[in-house]
């Protein structure tokens, strides 16, 4: 099976704790975030969310991953399926590392596999690392203005 990998990082001038605050704290992504627009529901594994992403077309598009992990303050995964499972599966992760200073590196990776990936790899692949990086650099703001 075919598998691609967008990734994206970013060194954020804040303490770990208080960058997973801002990641995790859904109800203020519209107020800061143009990529993942909205977030609705409980981080908790087994569970699922309500997503409002920025599409590859320019319009916000909802999904609604399965929470894989929640690892405070260090991890965050989540599987979407884009259809049937095994057509298109995307597993989006965040993950906080401690740096020198207490500052915090932020790593978003995501995992694309299936039937369909060859084929939409293209359609997708620019759009996501441009929206993973503007994402990025809008958890870096929101956190390092609330220190």
């Amino acid at each position: 099976m075919m598998k691609r990998t967008i990734k994206a990082s970013i060194d954020i001038l804040a303490p770990p704790e208080s960058v997973w605050q801002v990641l995790m704290d859904f109800p203020s992504y519209p107020q800061w975030s143009k990529f993942l627009l909205d977030i609705e529901g409980q981080a908790v594994p087994g569970s699922y969310l309500r997503v409002m992403r920025m599409a590859a077309d320019g319009r916000p598009r909802i999904f609604k991953p399965v929470v894989l992990q929640v690892t405070p303050p260090r991890a965050f995964r989540w599987l979407d399926h884009f259809g049937i499972p095994g057509l298109l599966d995307a597993e989006q992760s965040f993950t906080l590392e401690y740096k020198f200073g207490g500052h915090t590196r932020v790593r978003q990776t995501g995992e694309f596999s299936g039937l369909f990936t060859p084929f939409l790899w293209r359609r997708f692949e620019a759009p996501v690392t441009r929206g993973f990086a503007a994402f990025n650099r809008a958890l870096k703001k929101c956190a390092e203005s609330r220190i």
